[in-house]
């Protein structure tokens, strides 16, 4: 972990364990196998139950591995990855030794799902298990080294641990193409939360980070629109799961507390009320873009997007960083993703509870914001 600074322009980026990403339509297929640790791999499946049963992709994989390579599939993995899932998921890996591959396919609950289950076979049996991964949306769980689950109180936790970042990532357009367009554009807009985040992140390094963000920014912009009007075309997509890519790996290993506000107020709202990460990003992003406007190092940063999405700098950083959450508002009604807290059965009387999840306080300055921020959106 290391501090980033501005005024001087000074940093240090580490990079993870990442050894390879594949992208492109057939790259499963195509390269699946080879990243497998030895000839006499055993590799577990980890997903959810939509993909298994709506889908022939998983059946696909698994013929792809054979017997010489398929260890089990476990296809339960719910929205926010329920503790009672990962336990009974990890509880099948451990009961065969053999096992040193998960691959996990799908989208964030799945990935981090994975990850959980290689932390605790790390606590269990003193290794981690190598992490290929298949992402079918855009929420970029691929990227970092958290894995998020829900525990029984049904409020999002998470481990990290430098070794849970998968070894590979393979972005395969075919599989990406059975995601319901919903589900795909609301991720997109969590990529665009990761972006715009890390661009105001004390420990995101200039280079590659917030180039990388603000790379993925363009994409995204330009992309989600295109994906929408033409969902089958996979260089749209392929696009898309790079910009996601960008949007997120660049932080490394230089995690220091949370990515930001819009972030924390996702995990105070997607577990315990039942929102998907990508529809909490659609809720906050703007808002808390408008708000940290307020903040000259935050408005500064956050000026630095307008060219990158097709827009002009006034000059005024912090009349700029609020044309990007107005920006973002645009967006998110041309995708037709805009929505309120009460389109989600969230009243007014639950304001207090998420101001607190998302700040860590009940009172204060930042409190009060968060929670005036929250009523905007009901």
């Amino acid at each position: 972990m290391t501090e980033s600074t501005e005024h001087p322009l000074s940093g240090l980026w580490k990079s993870t364990q990442l050894q390879a990403l594949h992208y492109g339509p057939s790259s499963v297929q195509k390269h699946l196998l080879s990243h497998l640790p030895s000839n006499s791999s055993k590799a577990f499946i980890i997903t959810g139950s939509s993909l298994a049963t709506s889908t022939s992709l998983i059946t696909q994989v698994e013929s792809l591995l054979g017997s010489q390579h398929h260890a089990g599939t476990f296809s339960n993995i719910k929205q926010h990855a329920p503790v009672a899932q990962l336990d009974q998921a990890t509880d099948a890996v451990l009961r065969d030794p053999k096992i040193d591959t998960l691959i996990s396919i799908g989208g964030g609950s799945p990935i981090d799902s994975a990850k959980a289950i290689s932390y605790r076979h790390h606590d269990k049996q003193g290794s981690f298990l190598h992490h290929i991964t298949i992402p079918t949306t855009l929420s970029a769980a691929e990227c970092t080294l958290i894995a998020g689950f829900t525990n029984e109180s049904g409020n999002k936790v998470g481990l990290a641990h430098p070794q849970l970042i998968p070894q590979v990532i393979i972005y395969d357009s075919t599989f990406a193409k059975a995601t319901p367009q919903p589900l795909w554009l609301s991720t997109g807009i969590r990529s665009l939360d990761h972006a715009v985040e890390l661009m105001c992140h004390p420990t995101a390094t200039e280079a590659p980070t917030k180039q990388l963000c603000l790379t993925a920014l363009a994409q995204l912009f330009e992309y989600l629109p295109k994906c929408m009007e033409e969902p089958g075309n996979e260089d749209y997509i392929t696009r898309l799961q790079l910009a996601s890519f960008s949007s997120l790996y660049g932080l490394g290993l230089n995690i220091k507390g949370g990515v930001g506000l819009s972030h924390a107020l996702g995990y105070a709202l997607g577990a315990p009320y039942g929102i998907p990460h990508g529809t909490t990003s659609c809720l906050t992003l703007a808002s808390v873009v408008r708000l940290k406007a307020e903040t000259p190092e935050d408005a500064e940063q956050l000026a630095r997007i307008l060219p990158f999405i097709g827009l002009a700098r006034s000059g005024d950083d912090k009349e700029d960083a609020i044309k990007v959450g107005d920006a973002i508002d645009g967006l998110l009604k041309q995708l037709g993703l805009d929505t309120s807290l009460k389109d989600h059965n969230v009243g007014e009387d639950q304001i207090p509870t998420i101001a607190k999840l998302a700040t860590g306080s009940d009172e204060g300055e930042l409190f009060d914001r968060v929670s005036a921020l929250v009523r905007s959106k009901l």
